[in-house]
């Protein structure tokens, strides 16, 4: 059965505008119904989306557990709750990070047996399908044993999202050999080693994220959000300059006619902006995290995401990676 996708309308520092027009670009290209989440009085023109009325809105720097807890009649919690009673087959904000995600837990809830959520992002490898990377920033302090059930559920992930029937797993630390790291470092080694049905090949550093040698690649979530953060500034930073260099005389235009046609589409990949948004792992429902400067652009992405993540059913194979006597 084939859902809408709710998507908060007032998540973002572009909301509500460029979230609607990310939405009816989803509508009209890819032919995915949305539902709008948000108070009608803020929304303007709504193109005969369906709209899930709400009297609240979480601000981009509310504190996520009070805002959850006070703001019962937000956009974020009432996504989430579409989700929650089947009438949404995912959720999708680019509003408060912390908030969506305590949103998602707080109405979806766990899927049996895991600790806690993580964020999973996708990081592009040219050529070949994108690398996730867990976690990118839901836990900041981490056991062993969460990062080995990170490992699980991204490769169950890898598998649904990118059709990766035995996917590799890297570990982020200094130095490729198992005794390099801090102590969490070391003993999530032991730990994955040992894990059956993992296909752990060892340590990976900062510098195999882009292009990776692997399909999963764990880390806590303080790690893995600096180590993203840094991606993206330096990505926007050199396609800047060299951007900016095409065209500046006759020699630089005639090389920029005869490179742009390469270079574009390598830039495209790279975008954040093409892969929407990231999944939060381990719940009970699909939530997507979009980035906060989100253009329709990302939001279209993101809706297309969530979209085929229900159609291939990651739910219920990252039930099965931690429970896999239920599978």
């Amino acid at each position: 059965m084939t859902l809408p996708i709710a998507l908060d309308a007032m998540g973002g520092d572009h909301a509500p505008s460029e979230i609607i027009a990310g939405a009816l670009r989803a509508r009209e290209e890819l032919g995915i119904d949305v539902i709008l989440v948000g108070p009608p009085e803020l929304l303007g023109d709504t193109h005969d989306f369906e709209v899930f009325a709400c009297t609240e809105v979480i601000a981009m720097d509310d504190d996520p557990g009070a805002s959850v807890r006070k703001k019962k009649d937000s956009s974020l919690v009432r996504a989430a709750e579409l989700v929650r009673d089947g009438r949404a087959g995912a959720m999708v904000s680019a509003g408060n990070t912390g908030a969506t995600m305590a949103s998602a837990l707080l109405r979806m809830g766990r899927l049996p047996g895991v600790i806690r959520p993580c964020i999973a992002t996708p990081l592009p490898n040219p050529g070949r399908a994108p690398t996730v990377m867990v976690d990118a920033g839901a836990n900041s302090e981490c056991t062993p044993e969460m990062l080995v059930q990170f490992a699980l559920m991204a490769s169950a992930f890898s598998t649904s999202r990118f059709g990766i029937a035995d996917p590799t797993v890297g570990l982020l630390s200094i130095g490729e050999e198992s005794t390099k790291g801090t102590p969490l470092v070391k003993e999530t080694h032991q730990l994955l080693a040992a894990t059956p049905g993992l296909r752990f090949v060892g340590n990976v550093e900062g510098r195999d994220l882009i292009p990776a040698p692997v399909d999963v690649i764990v880390t806590d979530g303080f790690t893995g959000n600096v180590a993203l953060k840094t991606l993206e500034g330096v990505m926007k930073f050199m396609m800047k300059v060299v951007f900016d260099a095409i065209g500046t005389d006759e020699s630089t235009q005639a090389a920029g006619n005869v490179l742009f046609p390469h270079l574009w589409p390598v830039a495209s990949q790279l975008s954040p902006d093409s892969h929407g948004g990231a999944m939060l792992l381990g719940l009970d429902g699909i939530c997507i995290i979009s980035h906060g400067s989100s253009n329709a652009t990302a939001i279209m992405n993101a809706v297309r995401v969530g979209h085929e993540l229900h159609q291939a059913g990651v739910v219920d194979s990252l039930r099965v990676s931690i429970q896999p006597d239920q599978g």
